[in-house]
Parts: structure tokens; C-alpha cells; sequence
């Protein structure tokens, strides 16, 4: 039988996605080939660029290589190449390298920025349209701030470290977003006032966002403002400098660095394929996905344009519109292959959803359902690990999560519980517990007949124990005996061990206190008097640790202490072996564990900052702006 060839041409969402599905569905079909073609051998998560652009992620975290991504389907070929044409009369897909024969070939090639033909964009703008982008900007943002903090001169000094965004769709609000969270940490670094970084948005419309529903614009204006975001509206760019843009109004405005994301368009060799083309030069498709005179040819995501509803829009040129063409595209050519009816293609949009920052962002789910900060983020990154559940990718969706939670210097999603640069995560558990057992030993000695509040001695030391008892009637000492011969029989039955074993007694780590240390003791603890305030008191402290461990505040020292009380309980005689691993614990814990789900997170900060400020007072760069302009 005649081999099927089926030719993927680009390797983004909506490519990915169709050879997915393809491959999985037709793994049965010896007779079916599946060959994917990309320029690059990696697919980008070009929803994350901004990431990459405002150092949250490194680079790699967004490719995702496509050999690895279908090492596992023997039917598909993966070939880096770029291709320049469809030969639809000898059915090849040519590329600079080679020519595939195809009997189905899908065209997802994408789309890239589109400046309008605004003079100077090219030249001295910058554009968030792939990863070399994202990390040109990314080094240029930050040489921008570190040479603003050497200028003396005020207007040089604006034009460095003013960054301007022009646009307020997704990618140039999320961009300003996760500057603006960028912003303390390259201030820090370069010993600025974070203030002096300005970030300013620039959009023609009377609006802002307007892929949004008005309210839930309206909440991220209100956050970004809030946060020092300058939102400029009814503001044309109508020329970019080096120095400075020309705005519509006639004025400019200084700056070094803008950053275009005013809208896009298909990507230029789209036009080089000879197919008839529309706005923003999207390719003409039917309703099924295909050339309207090659059923044999599908186009899909953002370079195909099908006018569904006669806006001459198109449909959205985002990741659900991608995936809805591939899935269109995978089932039509199933049905070609098996023999079956077409479908026609349906752009499903269940939400849409946008970050302000990396820790808050708004969405809308279906119309319906309005959601903001944490929810908001949370949903934004469910969508995506969705996908990848989609594409059934294991190995990335595991590498998102750790890149997008736990492999994080700045506070994102979960505040920074879950940052794996602190390495403490793993010990909150740890910490918990062993809070937990302070408080649980404390209960009885808090109530009841055993409460170390009364005036009852509980401290056993013999000094305080001979003293009570001098004098004592030879009934008194009789029993005395018999209490002593009867814990000599109960220690004889002692096991070692460092574990409870059940049907056996804990061993002493000390049967009975050490000189040097009953010496030292008897300093401290001279009678009953000064004993009966020592138990309350050493109550009072465990619950006091019990305390501190579990809410996570002050966690150096609560297991510093707790390590400490340990080891004194077991050279006093008064601790087993079986509870030793409470000192280690407790040394493990002083790790920084209140760092994650506890208030050392924000309570060490403040503590280092405020003993700095008191030891060295605010530290200031060496030139620093005023009111008055800037001085030495």
C-alpha cells in the first residue's frame, strides 16, 4: 500500500498540537507518515516571553525540544529547516535544506510583531516576537539601569531609566507587569531608588486592555497604577529615536528603551507562498481549515485568516484559536484518511486570562466567572499545564511546574513558599512537628494533678529530692526503697534504642545526671524555692518554642533553643534515647524553614532591614536625585 505523508510545517502551539493528535491517532497506521518542520529544533512558549525578558526565568525554561517531545512516536520525523514554498502540483513542501512530498501538509508558521510601518521601531525599538528577543531586551533593560545609576545629568539620567511599553493588549501588559515586579531587584542591585525606574504604557484607544471584559480592566489598571505603572491613554508613538519617542500629540517623551506591542501579523514569509492573503497578511481559509482550492492544504493559527462572523478581523490570534484550528486540521484529515465527514472549525475560547505581575492577574472564564489575583494566576497557569497535558508531555509539564514554582527568586504564585533557591520547603513539615511536640508535652504538665504550676516539685534532682525528704519516717524510707529497687527493675528491663519499640521501656540516654553537670545544676537550681519557678518557667519556654516553630517566626532561634533544651533534658537524666532526633531536627529546621508557609518570610526581612538601617543608616547611592535635581 502507498504511504500517507502528512507534513507539519512549524512547530508552535497550533503545530504541536496537530502532530500530537495526528501521531497518537494514526500510531496503528504502518502506512502513515508524519513529518514535522521547524526552523528552530525547539518549540517556545511564546506566552512567557515577558518572563524571559524581565529575568524571572532563564531562557531554557521555554524550549521545549521537539525530539524529546516525540521520541516516543516512531511515525513522526522531526527536520530543522525552514521552508519557503508549497509546490501544490508536485505536492512538496520545499525548504532551504530539502523538499518533503506531502498528500496533507499543515501550514502554522505563526505570526510576529507588526509596528504599522512606525519610522524608527526597527531601528531603536524593541519587540517581544521570540526568545532572542526576550533575552536581547532582558540584557538591555538591565545595562539601561545600571548606567542610569552612574549618570549625573537629570534628562540623561530620565532617558535610561525611563522604559516605555506601547500597547495594552496581553503581551505588552504582562511585560509591564513583570518589570515592574523587576523593578525592586534592579534597584537593589544597582543601588537606585526603585522609584526613580519609571515604566510607562502607551495606548492610542480611549481604553486600556480591551481584550477584556471593562471590569476586569478596570482591576488591572487599578493594580498596575497603584503600583506605579503610568497608564497614558489616547497616546500615539509616532516615531522612536535613541534617546526619545515622538508622540501623536506633537511632545516626546525621553527614554532608551521602548518595548512594541501594539499588535501583530502574520509573519512575512507568509506572503512568499503565493496564497491569497488579508489583513495584517493572514492567510484566506475556509470553514474547514483549508486553501478554498486545496482541500489537501490546511493553515492554521495565527497566520490563517477565516472571517467567521464578516468583521474582516479574523479570529483571535491567541493559543485557543490555535489549538481550535488544530484540532479542526487533525480531525479533517483523519476523516480523509478513514473516510468520514468534515468538520467545520469552531474557535472554542473558554476564557481569557492575563498576569500583572507575577504573583496577580485578572480572568474571565466563560463569560461568566471573573477572577483576580492568586485565582487569576492559578488559572493562568492551570491553562497552560493543560496544554501540555494535551500535547502528553510528562517530562515538560513537571519542568513547568518547577520552573513556574519552585525554581524562583522572586515571589510569585505561592509568595515564595515554595522557592527552591531557599531549600527549605522540605523542612516545614519537619518544623511543624516538632513545634507540635513541644505543645503536646506541655498539655499535662498545664493541667491536672501533674501541672508544673502548682507547688508540687516535679525536678527530681537528688539535692532538691534529698532535702524534701530529710527527716522523713523509716515507713516513709522503707517505701522510698522499694520505689528505688522497683525503677532498678524497671531500668534493668530498659532497651536500647533509637526508635520506641513496642513491648519494651525507653532507655535513659543518661540513667542518672552526670558530676560536672549535677554541679553545674545545683549553681543554677540551689533549692525548691528557686525549682518550683524554674518548671514554670521551662514550661512557659517549650510552649513558647511549640509556638514560634509552628507559625514559622523567629525559627533560628526556636530550634537553636530547642536543640539546646534537648540536650540539657538528656544530661539531667530526664530524656531517652528514642528522643534524641528532636536535637537534629531541630538543627535541620534552623535552616530558614520559617521561610516558607511561615512569617520569618516577611519578619527576617524586616528585621535585617531595620538593624541595618540602625547600625548604618540609610544607605544612599553615590549620586542620588532629590527634589532639587542631583547631588553628590
Amino acid at each position: 500500500m502507498t504511504q500517507t505523508n502528512i507534513v507539519i510545517v512549524g512547530g508552535g502551539f497550533g503545530g504541536l498540537y496537530t502532530a500530537k493528535h495526528l501521531a497518537k491517532k494514526l500510531k496503528k497506521n504502518k502506512d502513515v507518515k508524519i513529518t514535522l518542520v521547524d526552523k528552530n529544533p525547539h518549540m517556545t512558549m511564546m506566552t512567557s516571553l515577558h518572563e524571559v525578558a524581565a529575568n524571572r526565568v532563564q531562557a531554557n525554561s521555554l524550549k521545549y525540544d521537539l525530539q524529546r517531545l516525540f521520541s516516543r512516536r516512531k511515525n513522526v520525523d522531526v527536520v530543522t529547516d525552514e521552508i519557503t514554498k508549497i509546490d501544490q502540483e508536485k505536492k512538496l513542501v520545499v525548504g532551504k535544506y530539502g523538499s518533503y512530498p506531502y498528500d496533507y501538509t499543515v501550514l502554522a508558521i505563526g505570526s510576529q510583531p507588526n509596528d504599522f510601518g512606525t519610522p524608527g521601531v526597527k531601528e531603536h525599538g524593541f519587540t517581544l516576537g521570540s526568545l532572542d528577543d526576550a533575552e536581547k531586551l532582558r540584557d538591555h533593560i538591565d545595562l539601561m539601569v545600571h548606567l542610569g545609576a552612574r549618570e549625573r545629568d537629570p534628562e540623561k539620567r530620565k532617558q535610561y531609566l525611563n522604559f516605555v511599553i506601547v500597547g495594552t493588549g496581553f503581551t505588552g501588559t504582562e511585560m509591564a507587569g513583570e518589570l515592574n515586579s523587576w523593578r525592586p531587584e534592579l534597584a537593589k542591585k544597582y543601588n537606585l531608588d526603585a522609584d526613580e525606574i519609571k515604566i510607562t504604557m502607551m495606548e492610542m484607544a480611549p481604553t486600556v486592555m480591551n481584550m477584556l471584559d471593562r471590569a476586569d480592566a478596570a482591576k488591572a489598571q487599578g493594580y498596575m497604577e497603584k503600583h506605579g505603572v503610568d497608564i497614558r491613554v489616547n497616546t500615539g508613538v509616532v516615531g522612536v529615536h535613541e534617546d526619545y519617542v515622538d508622540l501623536k500629540d506633537g511632545s516626546t517623551f525621553p527614554t532608551r528603551t521602548l518595548i512594541w506591542t501594539a499588535g501583530v501579523k502574520a509573519v512575512d514569509s507568509a506572503k512568499d507562498f503565493g496564497f491569497e492573503t488579508a489583513r495584517a497578511g493572514r492567510i484566506v481559509v475556509n470553514e474547514y481549515s483549508q486553501l478554498p482550492n486545496d482541500p489537501h492544504v490546511y493553515v492554521i493559527g495565527d497566520v490563517a485568516m477565516y472571517d467567521s462572523n464578516g468583521s474582516g478581523r479574523g479570529e483571535p490570534q491567541v493559543v485557543q484559536g490555535a489549538e481550535s484550528a488544530g484540532k479542526c486540521a487533525f480531525k479533517n484529515i483523519l476523516a480523509q484518511i478513514n473516510g468520514g465527514e468534515p468538520v467545520k472549525f469552531k474557535g472554542t475560547y473558554s476564557g481569557f486570562m492575563v498576569s500583572v505581575g507575577p504573583a496577580w492577574g485578572v480572568a474571565s472564564l466563560v463569560n461568566t466567572f471573573h477572577l483576580s489575583g492568586f485565582f487569576a494566576i492559578l488559572m493562568k497557569d492551570m491553562v497552560d499545564m493543560i496544554y501540555l497535558i494535551q500535547i502528553y508531555s510528562a517530562y515538560y509539564l513537571f519542568h513547568y511546574i518547577m520552573d513556574e514554582w519552585f525554581r524562583i527568586k522572586r515571589p510569585t504564585l505561592w509568595r515564595g513558599n515554595l522557592n527552591r533557591y531557599g531549600n527549605v520547603l522540605w523542612t516545614v513539615p519537619l518544623r511543624i512537628f516538632l513545634g507540635m511536640m513541644w505543645l503536646v508535652d506541655c498539655w499535662y504538665k498545664v493541667q491536672g494533678s501533674g501541672s508544673w504550676f502548682s507547688n508540687k516539685l516535679q525536678l527530681h534532682f537528688p539535692w532538691l529530692v534529698q532535702a524534701a525528704t530529710s527527716g522523713a519516717s523509716n515507713k516513709a524510707a522503707a517505701t522510698s526503697a522499694a520505689s528505688g529497687k522497683a525503677a532498678s527493675t524497671a531500668a534493668a528491663a530498659a532497651r536500647f534504642s533509637f526508635n520506641y519499640d513496642y513491648g519494651h521501656s525507653p532507655m535513659p540516654v543518661f540513667d542518672q545526671m552526670p558530676s560536672w553537670v549535677q554541679s553545674m545544676t545545683k549553681v543554677v537550681i540551689p533549692n525548691k524555692e528557686t525549682a518550683l519557678f524554674a518548671q514554670k518557667f521551662m514550661t512557659c519556654f517549650e510552649i513558647l518554642l511549640g509556638v514560634l516553630l509552628v507559625i514559622g517566626l523567629c525559627t533560628w532561634f526556636a530550634g537553636a533553643m530547642s536543640a539546646i533544651f534537648v540536650a540539657i533534658f538528656c544530661l539531667s537524666g530526664m530524656n531517652y534515647w528514642v528522643n534524641v532526633w528532636m536535637i537534629f531536627a531541630a538543627i535541620a529546621v534552623m535552616n530558614g524553614s520559617g521561610r516558607a508557609f511561615g512569617l520569618d518570610m516577611w519578619f527576617v526581612p524586616w528585621l535585617e532591614k531595620t538593624l541595618g538601617k540602625a547600625r548604618y543608616g540609610i544607605l544612599r547611592p553615590i549620586y542620588y536625585v532629590d527634589k532639587n535635581g542631583i547631588k553628590n
